[in-house]
Protein backbone atom coordinates (compact mmCIF):
# COMPACT_ATOMS: atom_id res chain seq x y z
CA UNK A 1 0.00 0.00 0.00
CA UNK A 2 3.18 2.34 0.60
CA UNK A 3 3.80 2.00 -3.13
CA UNK A 4 0.44 3.89 -3.84
CA UNK A 5 1.42 7.91 -4.05
CA UNK A 6 -0.58 9.44 -0.96
CA UNK A 7 -2.55 6.04 0.00
CA UNK A 8 -3.30 5.47 3.57
CA UNK A 9 -3.54 2.07 5.28
CA UNK A 10 -6.87 1.63 6.47
CA UNK A 11 -5.50 -1.13 8.89
CA UNK A 12 -2.16 -2.89 9.60
CA UNK A 13 -2.34 -6.41 9.50
CA UNK A 14 0.00 -9.58 9.03
CA UNK A 15 0.40 -13.31 9.21
CA UNK A 16 1.83 -12.83 12.53
CA UNK A 17 -1.25 -11.33 13.81
CA UNK A 18 -3.08 -14.81 14.28
CA UNK A 19 -5.89 -13.39 11.56
CA UNK A 20 -4.62 -16.08 8.26
CA UNK A 21 -4.22 -12.27 6.36
CA UNK A 22 -2.47 -13.89 3.11
CA UNK A 23 -2.67 -10.43 1.13
CA UNK A 24 -4.53 -7.30 1.02
CA UNK A 25 -6.59 -5.83 -2.18
CA UNK A 26 -8.01 -2.41 -2.85
CA UNK A 27 -11.70 -3.58 -2.28
CA UNK A 28 -13.64 -1.85 0.26
CA UNK A 29 -10.89 0.37 1.68
CA UNK A 30 -8.20 -2.13 0.63
CA UNK A 31 -9.30 -4.87 3.62
CA UNK A 32 -9.43 -8.46 1.65
CA UNK A 33 -8.59 -11.83 2.10
CA UNK A 34 -6.82 -14.38 -0.71
CA UNK A 35 -9.97 -16.04 -1.58
CA UNK A 36 -12.75 -14.69 0.99
CA UNK A 37 -15.10 -11.77 0.38
CA UNK A 38 -13.98 -8.81 1.85
CA UNK A 39 -14.15 -8.33 5.56
CA UNK A 40 -15.44 -12.01 6.03
CA UNK A 41 -11.79 -13.09 8.28
CA UNK A 42 -12.73 -10.19 10.41
CA UNK A 43 -16.55 -11.87 11.40
CA UNK A 44 -14.64 -15.30 12.08
CA UNK A 45 -11.83 -14.32 14.30
CA UNK A 46 -14.24 -11.72 16.02
CA UNK A 47 -16.93 -15.08 16.63
CA UNK A 48 -13.87 -17.14 17.71
CA UNK A 49 -12.38 -14.48 20.17
CA UNK A 50 -16.01 -14.04 21.77
CA UNK A 51 -16.31 -17.98 22.25
CA UNK A 52 -12.73 -17.63 24.42
CA UNK A 53 -14.01 -14.61 26.39
CA UNK A 54 -17.19 -16.43 27.16
CA UNK A 55 -16.85 -16.75 31.25
CA UNK A 56 -17.91 -19.63 32.96
CA UNK A 57 -20.11 -19.50 35.56
CA UNK A 58 -21.17 -21.06 38.77
CA UNK A 59 -25.09 -21.55 37.99
CA UNK A 60 -23.86 -22.91 34.87
CA UNK A 61 -21.56 -25.53 36.72
CA UNK A 62 -24.78 -26.54 38.74
CA UNK A 63 -27.07 -26.53 35.69
CA UNK A 64 -24.67 -29.46 34.38
CA UNK A 65 -24.15 -31.60 37.71
CA UNK A 66 -27.89 -31.95 38.00
CA UNK A 67 -27.35 -34.34 35.02
CA UNK A 68 -25.16 -36.46 37.25
CA UNK A 69 -26.88 -38.98 39.04
CA UNK A 70 -25.80 -40.91 42.13
CA UNK A 71 -26.32 -44.67 40.65
CA UNK A 72 -27.72 -46.10 43.02
CA UNK A 73 -29.97 -43.37 44.40
CA UNK A 74 -31.28 -42.30 40.69
CA UNK A 75 -31.41 -38.94 42.17
CA UNK A 76 -29.39 -36.01 40.68
CA UNK A 77 -25.98 -35.23 43.21
CA UNK A 78 -27.49 -31.58 43.67
CA UNK A 79 -30.77 -32.05 44.57
CA UNK A 80 -28.92 -34.65 46.85
CA UNK A 81 -26.97 -31.92 48.73
CA UNK A 82 -23.58 -33.67 47.52
CA UNK A 83 -21.75 -30.79 45.83
CA UNK A 84 -20.45 -28.24 48.47
CA UNK A 85 -18.58 -24.97 48.14
CA UNK A 86 -18.40 -24.56 44.38
CA UNK A 87 -16.16 -22.03 42.73
CA UNK A 88 -15.18 -20.61 39.29
CA UNK A 89 -12.41 -18.91 37.90
CA UNK A 90 -11.56 -18.02 34.63
CA UNK A 91 -12.91 -21.99 33.60
CA UNK A 92 -11.55 -23.56 36.46
CA UNK A 93 -13.78 -25.37 38.38
CA UNK A 94 -13.32 -26.48 42.03
CA UNK A 95 -16.10 -27.92 44.55
CA UNK A 96 -16.09 -30.87 47.25
CA UNK A 97 -18.34 -33.97 46.36
CA UNK A 98 -19.83 -35.29 49.65
CA UNK A 99 -20.48 -39.23 49.39
CA UNK A 100 -23.29 -40.48 50.94
CA UNK A 101 -21.11 -42.97 52.73
CA UNK A 102 -16.94 -43.62 53.50
CA UNK A 103 -17.76 -47.19 52.19
CA UNK A 104 -18.50 -46.17 48.75
CA UNK A 105 -17.40 -47.86 45.71
CA UNK A 106 -18.78 -45.15 43.29
CA UNK A 107 -16.26 -42.63 43.67
CA UNK A 108 -14.41 -43.12 40.23
CA UNK A 109 -17.87 -43.60 38.54
CA UNK A 110 -19.05 -40.29 40.00
CA UNK A 111 -15.82 -38.41 38.75
CA UNK A 112 -16.11 -39.60 34.98
CA UNK A 113 -19.55 -38.63 34.83
CA UNK A 114 -18.87 -35.38 36.27
CA UNK A 115 -16.17 -34.69 34.25
CA UNK A 116 -18.29 -35.51 31.14
CA UNK A 117 -21.14 -33.01 32.19
CA UNK A 118 -18.59 -30.36 32.84
CA UNK A 119 -16.65 -30.96 29.69
CA UNK A 120 -19.58 -29.85 27.51
CA UNK A 121 -19.68 -26.39 28.75
CA UNK A 122 -18.49 -23.82 26.94
CA UNK A 123 -15.38 -22.03 28.33
CA UNK A 124 -14.54 -24.75 30.89
CA UNK A 125 -10.57 -25.87 30.99
CA UNK A 126 -10.00 -27.37 34.03
CA UNK A 127 -11.48 -29.19 37.59
CA UNK A 128 -10.67 -29.62 40.98
CA UNK A 129 -12.82 -32.42 43.24
CA UNK A 130 -12.35 -32.69 47.09
CA UNK A 131 -13.54 -35.48 47.90
CA UNK A 132 -15.41 -36.05 51.58
CA UNK A 133 -18.11 -38.11 53.04
CA UNK A 134 -21.02 -37.86 55.33
CA UNK A 135 -23.58 -40.45 56.14
CA UNK A 136 -26.60 -39.67 55.91
CA UNK A 137 -29.30 -39.19 59.48
CA UNK A 138 -31.65 -41.99 58.99
CA UNK A 139 -35.73 -41.59 58.71
CA UNK A 140 -37.05 -41.79 62.07
CA UNK A 141 -40.53 -43.15 62.54
CA UNK A 142 -43.36 -41.52 64.15
CA UNK A 143 -43.29 -41.75 67.48
CA UNK A 144 -39.76 -43.70 67.86
CA UNK A 145 -37.26 -41.85 69.86
CA UNK A 146 -33.97 -41.80 68.26
CA UNK A 147 -30.61 -41.58 70.36
CA UNK A 148 -28.70 -38.62 70.11
CA UNK A 149 -26.10 -38.52 67.94
CA UNK A 150 -26.46 -41.77 66.41
CA UNK A 151 -27.65 -41.46 62.56
CA UNK A 152 -28.08 -45.59 61.63
CA UNK A 153 -29.13 -48.34 63.68
CA UNK A 154 -28.38 -51.77 61.82
CA UNK A 155 -29.91 -55.15 62.92
CA UNK A 156 -27.95 -58.33 62.05
CA UNK A 157 -29.87 -61.12 62.91
CA UNK A 158 -30.85 -64.78 62.16
CA UNK A 159 -33.70 -67.21 62.20
CA UNK A 160 -31.01 -69.96 63.96
CA UNK A 161 -28.47 -70.18 66.32
CA UNK A 162 -24.68 -71.41 64.65
CA UNK A 163 -24.83 -69.95 61.56
CA UNK A 164 -22.29 -67.48 62.64
CA UNK A 165 -24.36 -64.17 62.94
CA UNK A 166 -22.08 -62.71 65.61
CA UNK A 167 -19.11 -63.37 63.15
CA UNK A 168 -20.66 -61.90 60.47
CA UNK A 169 -21.96 -58.80 62.97
CA UNK A 170 -18.07 -57.91 64.06
CA UNK A 171 -16.26 -58.06 60.77
CA UNK A 172 -19.29 -55.85 59.40
CA UNK A 173 -18.87 -53.00 62.09
CA UNK A 174 -15.25 -53.45 61.54
CA UNK A 175 -15.14 -53.29 58.48
CA UNK A 176 -17.49 -49.83 58.51
CA UNK A 177 -14.89 -48.45 60.83
CA UNK A 178 -11.72 -49.01 59.27
CA UNK A 179 -13.50 -47.60 56.00
CA UNK A 180 -13.76 -44.50 57.62
CA UNK A 181 -17.11 -44.35 59.54
CA UNK A 182 -17.61 -44.22 63.04
CA UNK A 183 -19.33 -47.17 64.45
CA UNK A 184 -20.47 -48.33 67.44
CA UNK A 185 -21.47 -52.24 68.14
CA UNK A 186 -24.17 -53.17 70.75
CA UNK A 187 -24.47 -56.80 71.54
CA UNK A 188 -27.57 -57.38 72.44
CA UNK A 189 -27.44 -61.29 72.54
CA UNK A 190 -27.66 -61.17 76.27
CA UNK A 191 -27.63 -65.46 76.73
CA UNK A 192 -24.66 -65.82 74.88
CA UNK A 193 -22.40 -62.18 74.87
CA UNK A 194 -19.35 -63.04 72.79
CA UNK A 195 -18.43 -59.65 70.88
CA UNK A 196 -15.75 -58.87 73.59
CA UNK A 197 -14.43 -61.99 73.35
CA UNK A 198 -14.23 -61.47 69.58
CA UNK A 199 -12.46 -57.59 69.95
CA UNK A 200 -10.12 -58.46 72.30
CA UNK A 201 -12.01 -56.57 75.28
CA UNK A 202 -11.13 -57.18 78.61
CA UNK A 203 -14.79 -57.86 80.17
CA UNK A 204 -14.73 -55.47 83.18
CA UNK A 205 -17.25 -53.25 84.34
CA UNK A 206 -17.69 -50.42 82.27
CA UNK A 207 -17.86 -46.82 84.62
CA UNK A 208 -20.79 -44.22 84.59
CA UNK A 209 -20.51 -40.40 83.78
CA UNK A 210 -23.00 -38.69 85.72
CA UNK A 211 -25.94 -40.78 84.51
CA UNK A 212 -24.24 -42.37 81.28
CA UNK A 213 -22.74 -45.33 80.96
CA UNK A 214 -19.12 -45.06 79.08
CA UNK A 215 -19.12 -48.02 76.25
CA UNK A 216 -15.63 -49.39 76.20
CA UNK A 217 -13.73 -49.77 73.33
CA UNK A 218 -11.91 -52.09 70.81
CA UNK A 219 -10.69 -52.14 66.82
CA UNK A 220 -12.03 -48.95 66.67
CA UNK A 221 -15.92 -49.64 67.73
CA UNK A 222 -17.59 -48.06 71.32
CA UNK A 223 -18.81 -51.83 72.45
CA UNK A 224 -21.39 -52.64 75.14
CA UNK A 225 -21.92 -55.81 76.44
CA UNK A 226 -23.88 -57.81 78.78
CA UNK A 227 -20.32 -59.94 79.48
CA UNK A 228 -19.05 -56.41 80.88
CA UNK A 229 -21.73 -56.74 83.59
CA UNK A 230 -22.30 -60.56 84.14
CA UNK A 231 -18.38 -61.44 84.05
CA UNK A 232 -18.19 -65.05 85.34
CA UNK A 233 -20.24 -67.92 84.16
CA UNK A 234 -23.16 -67.19 85.83
CA UNK A 235 -26.23 -67.75 83.26
CA UNK A 236 -28.77 -65.07 82.87
CA UNK A 237 -31.97 -66.55 83.34
CA UNK A 238 -34.25 -63.90 82.44
CA UNK A 239 -37.57 -63.46 81.15
CA UNK A 240 -39.14 -61.13 78.96
CA UNK A 241 -39.41 -58.04 80.89
CA UNK A 242 -36.03 -58.32 82.30
CA UNK A 243 -34.60 -58.45 78.87
CA UNK A 244 -36.45 -55.51 78.02
CA UNK A 245 -35.21 -53.64 80.86
CA UNK A 246 -31.36 -54.17 79.45
CA UNK A 247 -32.14 -53.56 75.98
CA UNK A 248 -33.73 -50.29 77.00
CA UNK A 249 -30.31 -49.13 79.11
CA UNK A 250 -28.22 -50.33 76.30
CA UNK A 251 -29.47 -47.92 73.83
CA UNK A 252 -30.79 -44.98 75.90
CA UNK A 253 -28.57 -45.16 79.25
CA UNK A 254 -25.16 -45.48 77.20
CA UNK A 255 -23.03 -42.27 75.83
CA UNK A 256 -22.94 -43.82 72.30
CA UNK A 257 -21.39 -40.37 71.43
CA UNK A 258 -21.36 -39.27 67.61
CA UNK A 259 -21.92 -42.62 65.30
CA UNK A 260 -22.60 -43.29 61.95
CA UNK A 261 -24.07 -46.72 62.05
CA UNK A 262 -24.82 -48.18 65.70
CA UNK A 263 -24.92 -52.36 64.84
CA UNK A 264 -26.91 -54.74 66.97
CA UNK A 265 -25.77 -57.75 67.33
CA UNK A 266 -29.60 -59.47 68.00
CA UNK A 267 -30.18 -63.00 69.48
CA UNK A 268 -31.38 -66.03 66.95
CA UNK A 269 -34.94 -66.06 66.38
CA UNK A 270 -37.47 -63.76 66.43
CA UNK A 271 -38.24 -63.22 70.52
CA UNK A 272 -38.31 -60.64 73.39
CA UNK A 273 -35.32 -58.92 72.63
CA UNK A 274 -35.68 -58.77 68.52
CA UNK A 275 -39.33 -57.01 69.73
CA UNK A 276 -38.06 -54.67 72.30
CA UNK A 277 -35.50 -53.42 69.72
CA UNK A 278 -37.90 -52.36 66.94
CA UNK A 279 -40.02 -50.91 69.21
CA UNK A 280 -37.92 -49.10 71.38
CA UNK A 281 -35.88 -47.19 68.25
CA UNK A 282 -36.43 -46.33 64.55
CA UNK A 283 -34.46 -49.10 63.45
CA UNK A 284 -32.85 -47.98 60.01
CA UNK A 285 -32.54 -51.82 58.15
CA UNK A 286 -31.74 -55.50 59.26
CA UNK A 287 -29.21 -57.82 57.74
CA UNK A 288 -30.47 -62.01 57.65
CA UNK A 289 -27.27 -63.97 58.08
CA UNK A 290 -27.60 -67.57 57.43
CA UNK A 291 -25.83 -70.59 55.93
CA UNK A 292 -26.99 -72.17 52.62
CA UNK A 293 -28.28 -74.94 55.07
CA UNK A 294 -31.80 -76.00 54.15
CA UNK A 295 -32.39 -76.09 57.72
CA UNK A 296 -31.03 -73.05 58.42
CA UNK A 297 -33.21 -71.75 55.58
CA UNK A 298 -36.59 -72.39 57.37
CA UNK A 299 -36.26 -70.19 60.06
CA UNK A 300 -34.40 -67.47 58.00
CA UNK A 301 -37.64 -66.77 56.10
CA UNK A 302 -39.43 -66.59 59.62
CA UNK A 303 -37.30 -64.13 60.49
CA UNK A 304 -37.76 -62.01 57.33
CA UNK A 305 -41.23 -62.25 57.59
CA UNK A 306 -41.16 -60.65 60.67
CA UNK A 307 -39.07 -57.91 60.00
CA UNK A 308 -41.48 -57.24 57.18
CA UNK A 309 -44.37 -57.45 59.31
CA UNK A 310 -43.08 -54.70 61.32
CA UNK A 311 -42.05 -52.81 58.42
CA UNK A 312 -38.39 -53.02 59.14
CA UNK A 313 -36.51 -52.75 55.62
CA UNK A 314 -34.31 -55.60 55.03
CA UNK A 315 -30.90 -54.68 53.65
CA UNK A 316 -29.93 -58.02 52.12
CA UNK A 317 -29.10 -61.66 53.19
CA UNK A 318 -25.66 -62.98 54.18
CA UNK A 319 -24.78 -66.28 52.78
CA UNK A 320 -22.44 -67.44 55.58
CA UNK A 321 -20.26 -70.53 55.33
CA UNK A 322 -21.04 -70.67 51.86
CA UNK A 323 -18.13 -72.92 50.41
CA UNK A 324 -14.56 -74.40 51.57
CA UNK A 325 -11.66 -74.51 49.76
CA UNK A 326 -8.89 -77.14 50.99
CA UNK A 327 -5.45 -75.08 51.80
CA UNK A 328 -3.76 -78.36 50.71
CA UNK A 329 -5.34 -79.12 47.44
CA UNK A 330 -6.86 -76.08 46.56
CA UNK A 331 -10.33 -77.86 45.60
CA UNK A 332 -13.91 -76.15 46.59
CA UNK A 333 -16.43 -78.29 48.81
CA UNK A 334 -19.96 -76.98 49.07
CA UNK A 335 -20.11 -78.57 52.77
CA UNK A 336 -23.45 -76.85 53.26
CA UNK A 337 -25.24 -77.15 50.21
CA UNK A 338 -24.76 -73.79 48.09
CA UNK A 339 -26.51 -70.83 46.69
CA UNK A 340 -29.63 -71.14 48.85
CA UNK A 341 -28.92 -67.89 50.60
CA UNK A 342 -29.15 -65.78 46.76
CA UNK A 343 -32.30 -68.17 46.11
CA UNK A 344 -33.98 -66.89 49.43
CA UNK A 345 -33.47 -63.45 48.84
CA UNK A 346 -34.52 -63.75 45.18
CA UNK A 347 -37.68 -65.25 46.37
CA UNK A 348 -38.17 -62.54 48.66
CA UNK A 349 -37.50 -59.36 46.90
CA UNK A 350 -34.03 -58.22 49.11
CA UNK A 351 -30.91 -57.68 48.08
CA UNK A 352 -28.20 -60.53 48.21
CA UNK A 353 -25.10 -59.35 50.30
CA UNK A 354 -22.20 -61.69 49.40
CA UNK A 355 -21.05 -64.98 50.45
CA UNK A 356 -18.33 -65.85 53.79
CA UNK A 357 -16.19 -68.71 52.85
CA UNK A 358 -15.80 -71.38 55.64
CA UNK A 359 -12.47 -70.83 56.17
CA UNK A 360 -10.37 -71.03 59.33
CA UNK A 361 -8.40 -67.91 59.64
CA UNK A 362 -11.84 -66.55 60.31
CA UNK A 363 -12.36 -68.42 63.36
CA UNK A 364 -8.82 -68.23 64.26
CA UNK A 365 -8.59 -64.69 64.47
CA UNK A 366 -12.17 -64.12 65.99
CA UNK A 367 -11.01 -66.58 68.89
CA UNK A 368 -8.43 -64.45 69.62
CA UNK A 369 -9.83 -61.33 69.56
CA UNK A 370 -8.74 -59.59 66.13
CA UNK A 371 -11.49 -60.35 63.32
CA UNK A 372 -9.95 -61.01 60.55
CA UNK A 373 -11.14 -57.67 58.62
CA UNK A 374 -8.47 -56.02 60.69
CA UNK A 375 -5.74 -56.99 58.31
CA UNK A 376 -7.29 -55.09 55.55
CA UNK A 377 -9.57 -54.63 52.43
CA UNK A 378 -6.37 -56.59 50.66
CA UNK A 379 -6.35 -59.86 52.40
CA UNK A 380 -8.01 -62.93 50.77
CA UNK A 381 -10.33 -64.07 53.63
CA UNK A 382 -10.95 -59.95 54.91
CA UNK A 383 -12.49 -59.50 51.68
CA UNK A 384 -15.90 -61.16 51.51
CA UNK A 385 -16.69 -58.82 54.99
CA UNK A 386 -16.04 -55.88 52.85
CA UNK A 387 -18.00 -56.22 50.08
CA UNK A 388 -20.71 -56.81 52.49
CA UNK A 389 -19.90 -53.94 54.60
CA UNK A 390 -19.95 -51.44 51.12
CA UNK A 391 -23.26 -53.13 50.06
CA UNK A 392 -25.10 -52.55 53.40
CA UNK A 393 -23.09 -48.82 53.80
CA UNK A 394 -24.93 -48.08 50.40
CA UNK A 395 -28.51 -49.77 51.04
CA UNK A 396 -28.19 -47.39 54.64
CA UNK A 397 -27.54 -44.39 52.30
CA UNK A 398 -30.42 -45.55 49.98
CA UNK A 399 -33.15 -45.76 53.01
CA UNK A 400 -32.35 -42.43 54.41
CA UNK A 401 -32.82 -40.34 51.76
CA UNK A 402 -35.14 -42.23 49.64
CA UNK A 403 -39.23 -42.39 50.34
CA UNK A 404 -39.99 -41.51 53.86
CA UNK A 405 -40.33 -44.19 56.36
CA UNK A 406 -42.82 -46.32 56.91
CA UNK A 407 -45.22 -44.92 59.99
CA UNK A 408 -45.30 -46.70 63.58
CA UNK A 409 -46.07 -49.82 63.37
CA UNK A 410 -47.38 -51.25 67.25
CA UNK A 411 -46.65 -54.60 68.40
CA UNK A 412 -49.32 -55.90 71.28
Amino acid sequence: MSGESGARPVLALSDSAGLGVEGLGKENGGLRRRGCKPFEFLGEKMALFAGRDKKLTQEAVLEALRTVQEPELHRDIVSLNMVKDVAVDDGRVWFTLNLTTPASPLKDVLEKEVRAALGKLEGFRELTIKWDASVPQGRALQGKPGIPGVKNIIAVASGKGGVGKTTVAVNLAVALAKLGAQVGLLDADIYGPNVPTMLGISPEAPYARGEKIIPLEGQGLRVISMAFLNRDDKPMVWRGPMLHQVIQQFLHRVDWGELDYLVVDLPPGTGDVQLSLIQSVPVTGAVIVTTPSVVALADVRKGIEMFNQVKVPIFGVVENMSYFVCPHCNQRSEIFSYGEGRHTAERFQVAFLGEIPLHASIRLHGDSGKPVVTFGEDAPEARPFFVVARAVAAAVSLAALAEPATPLVQIQ
